[in-house]
């Protein structure tokens, strides 16, 4: 069986046999039998490379954080996570000054614990703890950024003025059916990094319409 260790654009955890491109982490959240028992266990909230040196991680080992796995970046950043400062230093930086420009302070690198803690009020529900989503922004939304439906069923990557219908194979020329209500579900604070110019990495899975 798999490990429940596969990310939604809602920030959920899955158990499905798709594996994704890039790696994040939330803390230690599964238990010795490698069962989750909780959503996050700190606000830091990262995304990794899948390969690092010669680093080599046992999936899921007790007592070590516990390995989430995305389709791909934009997938991690509706979810809520951001690029790790270790393995992913020079993405992590242009982030977090992208981030600062879509905060109005351009040229200023933010604390990682300031961005972390706007951007777990951002994802995370109060009361419940679920996914927060918030109302669509005026205008275009910046390639990266994903919509959904209230209810969690379906999401959707804009990318090259488009909306992509998200899956965990990849995604599909599907736009939401006419009369949908969508909501926001990339945080805030991340769609205005992009809007400012952050460029995640290229979506998995998307269709040849060369």
């Amino acid at each position: 069986m798999p490990l429940q260790n596969r990310v939604t654009p809602f920030g959920e955890l899955a158990a499905v046999e798709s594996r994704g491109t890039i790696m994040g982490n939330r803390g230690v959240i599964h238990d010795g039998a490698r069962r989750i028992v909780r959503r996050w266990a700190n606000p830091h909230w990262i995304t990794c490379v899948l390969e690092y040196k010669d680093h080599h991680r046992v999936v899921m080992t007790p007592g070590r954080w516990t390995e989430l796995f995305f389709l791909d970046e934009p997938t991690a950043l509706a979810a809520g996570h951001r690029p790790c400062f270790f393995c992913r230093h020079g993405e992590a930086v242009r982030f977090a000054e992208a981030w600062a420009a879509g905060q109005g302070r351009a040229g200023e690198r933010p604390k990682v614990a300031e961005m972390d803690a706007l951007l777990h009020e951002e994802r995370i529900a109060r009361p419940g703890g679920g996914k927060r989503i918030h109302p669509l922004p005026s205008g275009a939304l910046p390639d990266g950024a994903m919509v959904g439906t209230d209810g969690g069923e379906g999401a959707w990557l804009a990318w090259g003025d488009r909306l992509w219908r998200w899956s965990f194979e990849g995604y599909a020329d599907t736009p939401p059916a006419a009369g949908t209500h969508l909501a926001l579900l990339t945080p805030p604070s991340t769609v205005a990094a992009l809007a400012a110019g952050y460029r995640p990495r290229p979506p998995a899975g998307m269709p040849d319409h060369s």
